[in-house]
């Protein structure tokens, strides 16, 4: 659906993307995650053909975005983070306005209308002036003219920012059934809207993509966590003697409990670990896979900067 290749940006002596490339599938949801100057708004302008690379090409559904900007516009819904609202208008007016602008046929306005206003549940609201709606409400409207012709792909700048946590969960479970009909990507710097909303993440940060991968595969680590009922000596000189063990990083849990965490060098050491704690007799309270939350990952790659 998306190819991005060798993309480039500057902003004078500021790069704002710097060789970046990646692919994105029909029927994924995928989040565009970074700190807040990382480059996503301007990637998310040069997807959508509002701004000109430097150097890089961005193709859309087999169209090149510089040669077919319009072409490629009409088959994208765009909620920028500032939804552009006319607050004097009503949320039917306002719709209906849009779909004259998307030269959505006459004949065919009054099922878009309704099927946009029923997705995003503003069916009690069509004749509210959008001035006398909440914040949370105003971002369903700015919605709803993202998806009113039907698009194919679905960018969001930062869809949730300024709402409470009630209109946050609203809006999760909107995107998530949008994702139904469009490839959706949405830029964010909150770890838990991915998490929530993505099987896919795309990191950027400084400009650099710095992580491309499904969620699974960035939580994975090739260690295994051990928790004892007591102290058991020589533990972890026993650990570091077996194959495909790297290191053993002892530590306490939050009960007080003996713990190591078991890095390996294969997926694999979770067996090796159990077989030398039953010969040993070790009193085993836990022993699980060790998995990354995404902050972890995160923070893993902003040190690395």
């Amino acid at each position: 659906m998306i190819e991005v290749e060798n993309l480039h940006k500057s902003y004078g002596t500021v790069k704002a993307l710097n060789d970046v490339s990646f692919s994105i599938q029909s029927e994924e949801i995928v989040g565009l995650l970074g700190p807040n100057g990382a480059g996503k708004t301007t990637l998310i302008k040069i997807l959508t053909g509002y701004l000109q690379p430097d150097a890089g090409q961005v193709e859309i559904d087999g169209l090149n975005v510089l040669e077919h900007h319009h072409a490629i516009q009409s088959i994208i819904g765009y909620l920028p983070e500032n939804a552009p609202l006319y607050p004097e208008l009503s949320v039917q007016a306002y719709l209906k306005m849009m779909a004259d602008l998307r030269e959505i046929p006459p004949e065919d306005q009054l099922e878009r209308l309704s099927d946009a206003i029923y997705a995003v549940g503003l069916e009690d609201y069509r004749q509210r002036p959008i001035a006398h709606l909440s914040k949370g409400f105003r971002q369903r409207v700015g919605l709803a003219q993202a998806i009113l012709h039907r698009p194919k792909f679905l960018i969001l700048d930062e869809p949730t920012v300024g709402l409470d946590p009630t209109q946050i969960v609203q809006i999760r479970k909107l995107l998530k059934e949008l994702s139904r009909q469009s490839t959706v990507l949405f830029s964010t710097h909150i770890l838990p809207e991915v998490e929530a909303l993505c099987d896919r993440v795309l990191v950027i940060m400084n400009g650099e993509l710095r992580a491309d991968a499904h969620l699974e595969e960035l939580a994975n680590t090739t260690a295994t966590i051990l928790v004892l009922e007591k102290d058991t000596p020589d533990v972890r000189e026993a650990l570091q003697v077996l194959p495909e063990v790297e290191a053993v990083e002892p530590f306490t849990t939050d009960d007080g409990s003996p713990a190591y965490r078991v890095v390996g060098t294969t997926y694999n050491i979770n067996t090796q670990v159990y077989q030398a704690a039953r010969e040993a007799g070790w009193p085993v309270q836990e022993l699980r896979h060790d998995v990354r939350t995404l902050e972890a990952v995160f923070n893993e790659l902003a040190l690395a900067e």
